[in-house]
Parts: structure tokens; C-alpha cells; sequence
């Protein structure tokens, strides 16, 4: 049990030292840091408040678990939610100081850019596989209680749930809200500083890709190791399979270190490309290691095969590669389904629309179909235990996927800076060059969440199941029975009804927002020819409100539908249910935050000259597929990431009252 706290303190003194290292960084001219420091302010401001509220939500919630369950359970709660509260707010507070950073190093050329930009991200990356292995590991060592490590990812999914869903409600909300009016009605840039929506737009994409991500991240990553570890006590009751997907975490944090430092500019200056020098030299680290690590663990143990084991974690990393490539394919402006969009947009809104819907609904067939033949090859060679391991495996690279995934907010930021800040224009170059990398790193790392959600679901689906076996009710899945088919139809509803939800939510605070830039430019004289500033504070105070009222609503449907048809309806309805969201669940996610990318990029390959460029017909209507889109991939499709894993954590925690 050594090496997990070793690895862990590894990569949280490593964020650290990289934290130092940035903040010694040129902040850049007293205007760039107003605008960074508005940015600070704002994105504080709401965490803050979203901690208040979310708290509000999690006390009830521990004395349920106290007095229902145990107390070690209600104490894993806290500890898994405060973790990853802490996870989001260290990585969020990175962001906002090393966006200022990466603008003025704009200044000295693109590699210091990308230096700068990805070790802000790292920062974020290394926290949170560093914490969750942390607090896995420490609170098992304490207690060894798996059953109570269940409350801790409970903890977890809460604050995921809500981290991915408000601040995708507030980044959504105001990023529409502010492009209707400035690029749409009054025609002026993207970031421009007399849009009054502009700082809470770059507020958002803090609040909502970097603290959000990191939640959902971590307690993904943490309830995959909790999940892995209880099918081991339950199928082999040995306690070094039970550590085994802990030895696996340790390895990858190691390699996700020293993959880190692979990634540097290459001589093709492809931006792409030395982020996936540091992804593909930390996978390699991790299989080289896994082996080893492997091989002695099952020198002692009998009835368990070295290489079944090994090969089960080598499909994890397998899996991981296929999302990185299949997602970039359809989210990237090289390949042909971003440009289909953007040719479509020169015949209209209509024709973008339906070229967007119909790229969002065919991005689903290959990551499914990954997701269905990993699992059936892994089951083949472990059973159970093996698509654990595979899960276990993926998301254990976790670290340098997060970093990546920073990345894209950070560039973000600097390139608003850049732009209201009226830099020259080479600087503006290298931010757009690192932006528009960043738009894809962050729909590459949307769809390695939801994958690794789909395989986590199902290892809290097995365990659900095992649990019940174990509890003397087996659950036999039968699609004859009515009670499960009436689960299925449930289950499948709930990813429409949360995504629906989430949309509205989005919709109706980008329709505050609409209405407050509009009130600006028509009430504040000189606003639009820059003689006068606008309240942006005003934007950002609607923004905060909106989100934080939304979001609680579809939030808690993953907390109370196991609760009612469990209890209502048999253990049997929940499975039913649980496996409903599951299905659904994937292909929502998966369409959605594909769709929404592609949409964005194909507006940013106009953008960058194709079909007219800036200001034409194609670009209007690429504007509005990217509108739409938004809320696709930064708020709906994401969230659901959480959603089904909390339905799968509540399942498993009142299966014992339902056997």
C-alpha cells in the first residue's frame, strides 16, 4: 500500500513545483491584468457561491448516510466531495492566473505559449488523479470498508454533477447570450470589449471546462478504482487483487510525470502534435510498467492469469487511443466531417443545422462500438473483473488527458485578453493558433470522459449487481419480466430529461444575458463606438444567478430516481433502469458533445478564411450552428457523464435495503 501514497504525493508536489514555476511567469501590461483579474474575480465568485449552495444540498444527504447506512460512509462522503471540491477550485484558480501568462508570452512566440498554456494545465491534471488517488487509498487504509469507499464516489458525483452542470449553464449561457448580440445583431468580433457579456463569457470557460472537467474527472477516476476494488473483494475476497487497480493508478501517474516533458513544440510547429508526443509517450510508460507490476502480483496468487490481466489493462490504453483518434476525426477542421458542416453553411441556417445534427448522430456508431467489443474482449479474458481492469486502465492516464483538456480554457482566456486588450496582431496569431487546438483538445477530452463513463457504468452496474448476489438476491436479467422492461423505458428516458432540462437552462439564462447587452448598448451613450466601458459585472451577476437557480432541478433526478423505483418497484426495475441509462445515456453524451465541437469548428474554419471568411453568409449561418451547438457540448452532453454514474452509486448503495 506504499506506492499509492508515494505516486500521489508525487503528482501533487510536481503541480506544485509547475505551480511555482508559472506564477514566476511576466504577468504582461497593467491592462492585461485588469482584464485577467476581472476574470479571477468572477470566476471565485461563483465556485464560491456553487460550494455554498451545493453544501446546502450534501448536509441532509451525510445524515441520511449516517443514519441509514454507517457512519464510515457518511465520512467517505465528505471526504470524496471536499476532494473534489478542492480538485476544481486549485485547478480553476491555475487557469485564471496562467491565462494572463500565456497571452504575454504570446508575445516571445508560439512555443512559449504552449509551454506556459500546457503547464497551467498540468497543474489541474496532476491535482486531480493526485487527490483521488490520495483519498482512495488513505481512506481505505483507515477504515477497510469498501463499502463505506461507495460514499466517498458519492461525494464525488455530487459535486461533479453540479460543477458540470452549473458551470456549463453559466459558460453556455453566457457565451450564447453574448455572440446573439455582438456577432449577430451588432456584427462586431468574437471577445471584443464593448460586449458587456465578454468577461462573463471567459468566466464561464473557467467555471465550466476547467473546474468542471476536473470534477467530473476525478470522481470518475475515483469511482472506477472504488468500483474495480469491491468486484475484487466480492469475486476473489484477496487483498492484492483489491489493491491491484491502486498499484495501476500509481504506475500511470508516474508515466502521466514523465510523459509530460515529451511534449514540446515539434519542428512541423503542429500544436497537435506535441500534445500527443506527451499522451502516447505516457500510454507506453504505463503499459511498460503495468506488466512488471502485474506479474508480481500474481506470482501468489492462484487461479489468476499474469497475461489476462496485463492484456485487460493494455484494451484500457487501447481504448483511450481510439476515442483520441475517433473524436479528433470528427471534431478537428483537417478531416472531413467540420468541413461537410462548413460547405453546408454556404446555403443557409438550415442546411448547417441539419449537416450538424447529422454529423452529431453518426459520431456515435464507432466510440459505441469500441466501448461494446473492449468490453466483450475483456470479459473473455478476466470476466468481470477484467472490464474493470480495462476501465481501471483508461481512465488511469487520466493526469496527462486533464492536462490536455486545460489547456483549451487557458488559450481561451489568453486569446479574450489578447483580443481586449488590442495586442498586435502576431499575438493575436499565436492565441487564435492555440485556441482553436484547444477547441479540439477539449472535445477529445469531452469524449474520453464519456467513454470512460460508459465502462465505469458498467463496472457500478456489475457491482450492483454482485452486491445483490451477494445480499441472497441474485438478479436475473430477463427481458420477459415487465418490471425490468418498465426500468429499461424509465432508465432511458432520464438522459432526454436531464439533457432537456440542461438545454432549457442554458436557453433561458442566455436570454437574461440577451437582455441585459442589449439594455447596455442601447442605454449607455458611446458604448458602441468605445468611448464608454460597459457594466460587465452587471452580465456576470446574471449569469451567476441564472446558473446557480437552474442547475438544481436536473441535479437531483440521478439522486431520486433509483431512490423511487427501487423502493417502489424491485431491485429488478432499478437494474433495469440503471442498464436504460446507461445505453442512452452514452449515445446522448456522445452526439452532443461531438456535434457541438464540430459545429464550433466549423465556424473556426471559416473564420480562418474558407467560404468567405469573417462577416459573410457562411459565416452567419456557421454562427448560429455553433449557438446551437454550444450548449450541446459544454453543458447537456457532458453532464450527463455524472448523471449516469450517480444513478449506478445510489443504486449501489440502498441495494442492501432492496435484497
Amino acid at each position: 500500500m506504499t506506492l499509492p501514497f508515494i505516486a500521489s504525493g508525487l503528482a501533487i508536489l510536481y503541480s506544485f513545483c509547475l505551480m511555482h514555476w508559472v506564477l514566476k511567469q511576466p504577468q504582461g501590461s497593467p491592462d492585461m491584468i485588469k482584464i485577467a483579474d476581472a476574470i479571477a474575480e468572477g470566476s471565485r465568485a461563483y465556485l464560491k457561491r456553487q460550494t455554498i449552495n451545493t453544501f446546502f444540498i450534501a448536509i441532509p444527504l451525510v445524515a441520511l448516510l449516517a443514519y441509514f447506512l454507517s457512519l464510515n460512509t457518511a465520512l467517505g462522503f465528505l471526504l470524496g466531495a471536499t476532494a473534489s471540491a478542492i480538485a476544481g477550485f486549485l485547478g480553476m484558480n491555475m487557469a485564471v492566473k496562467t491565462n494572463l501568462r500565456t497571452a504575454q508570452s504570446a508575445k516571445k512566440g508560439l512555443k512559449s505559449a504552449l509551454n506556459i498554456a500546457f503547464k497551467g494545465g498540468s497543474v489541474t491534471g496532476m491535482l486531480v488523479v493526485g487527490l483521488a488517488l490520495l483519498v482512495v487509498s488513505l481512506f481505505y487504509l483507515v477504515t477497510k470498508d469498501l463499502q463505506a469507499l461507495i460514499g466517498l464516489g458519492f461525494g464525488g458525483s455530487l459535486i461533479s454533477v453540479f460543477a458540470r452542470l452549473g458551470g456549463g449553464i453559466y459558460t453556455k449561457g453566457a457565451d450564447v447570450g453574448a455572440d446573439m448580440v455582438g456577432k449577430i445583431e451588432k456584427n462586431i468580433p468574437e471577445d471584443d470589449p464593448r460586449n458587456p457579456g465578454v468577461i462573463a463569457d471567459l468566466v464561464g470557460d473557467n467555471v465550466g471546462d476547467c473546474a468542471g472537467m476536473a470534477a467530473d474527472l476525478f470522481e470518475t477516476y475515483a469511482i472506477t478504482l472504488i468500483a474495480a476494488m469491491l468486484l475484487a473483494d466480492i469475486v476473489f475476497k484477496q487483498t492484492a487483487l483489491v489493491i491491484y487497480p491502486l498499484t495501476l493508478g500509481s504506475l500511470a501517474i508516474i508515466s502521466s510525470i514523465i510523459g509530460s516533458f515529451f511534449v514540446k513544440l515539434p519542428k512541423s510547429r503542429k500544436i497537435m502534435t506535441a500534445l500527443y508526443q506527451g499522451l502516447i509517450a505516457s500510454g507506453i510508460l504505463a503499459l511498460i510498467l503495468f506488466y512488471p507490476a502485474t506479474a508480481a502480483l500474481t506470482a501468489t496468487l492462484t487461479g489468476v492469469s499474469t497475461m489476462a490481466l496485463y492484456l485487460s489493462s493494455l484494451i484500457g490504453i487501447l481504448i483511450t487511443a481510439l476515442f483520441v483518434l475517433i473524436t479528433e476525426y470528427y471534431t478537428s477542421r483537417s478531416f472531413k466531417p467540420v468541413k461537410t458542416i462548413a460547405e453546408a453553411s454556404t446555403t443557409g441556417h438550415g442546411t448547417n443545422i441539419i449537416a450538424g445534427l447529422g454529423i452529431s448522430l453518426k459520431a456515435t456508431f464507432l466510440p459505441v462500438l469500441v466501448i461494446a467489443l473492449a468490453s466483450l474482449a475483456a470479459f473473455q479474458l478476466a470476466g468481470l473483473f477484467g472490464v474493470a481492469i480495462a476501465a481501471t486502465s483508461m481512465l488511469s492516464l487520466t493526469g496527462i488527458i486533464v492536462a490536455i483538456d486545460s489547456f483549451g480554457p487557458i488559450t481561451d482566456n489568453a486569446g479574450g485578453i489578447a483580443e481586449m486588450t488590442q495586442q498586435p496582431a502576431e499575438v493575436r496569431k499565436v492565441t487564435d493558433s492555440l485556441d482553436a487546438v484547444g477547441n479540439t483538445t477539449k472535445a477529445i477530452t469531452k469524449g474520453y470522459a464519456i467513454g470512460s463513463a460508459g465502462l465505469a457504468a458498467l463496472v457500478l452496474f456489475s457491482a450492483y449487481t454482485q452486491e445483490l448476489t451477494h445480499a441472497g438476491q441474485a438478479l436475473k436479467f430477463d427481458l420477459g419480466n415487465p418490471y425490468i422492461i418498465a426500468g429499461l423505458f424509465i432508465g432511458a428516458s432520464l438522459s432526454y430529461l436531464f439533457a432537456a432540462y440542461s438545454m432549457e437552462a442554458v436557453g433561458k439564462t442566455a436570454m437574461a444575458v440577451v437582455k441585459e447587452v442589449r439594455r447596455q448598448f442601447k442605454q449607455i451613450k458611446g458604448l458602441m463606438a468605445g468611448k464608454a466601458k460597459p457594466q460587465y459585472g452587471r452580465c456576470v451577476d446574471i449569469v451567476t444567478q441564472a446558473a446557480l437557480k437552474q442547475m438544481v432541478v436536473p441535479a437531483l433526478i440521478p439522486v431520486i430516481a433509483p431512490l423511487i423505483v427501487g423502493f417502489c418497484l424491485g431491485a429488478e426495475a432499478l437494474g433495469g433502469l440503471l442498464i436504460g441509462s446507461i445505453v442512452t445515456g452514452i449515445f446522448v453524451a456522445i452526439s452532443m458533445t461531438t456535434g457541438g465541437a464540430a459545429w464550433d469548428n466549423a465556424k473556426k474554419y471559416i473564420e480562418a478564411g474558407e467560404y468567405g471568411g469573417k462577416g459573410s453568409l457562411a459565416h452567419q449561418a456557421a454562427i448560429t450552428g455553433d449557438t446551437v451547438g454550444d450548449p450541446y457540448k459544454d453543458t447537456a452532453g457532458p453532464a450527463i457523464n455524472p448523471m449516469i454514474k450517480i444513478l449506478n452509486v445510489v443504486a449501489l448503495l440502498i441495494a442492501g435495503f432492496l435484497a
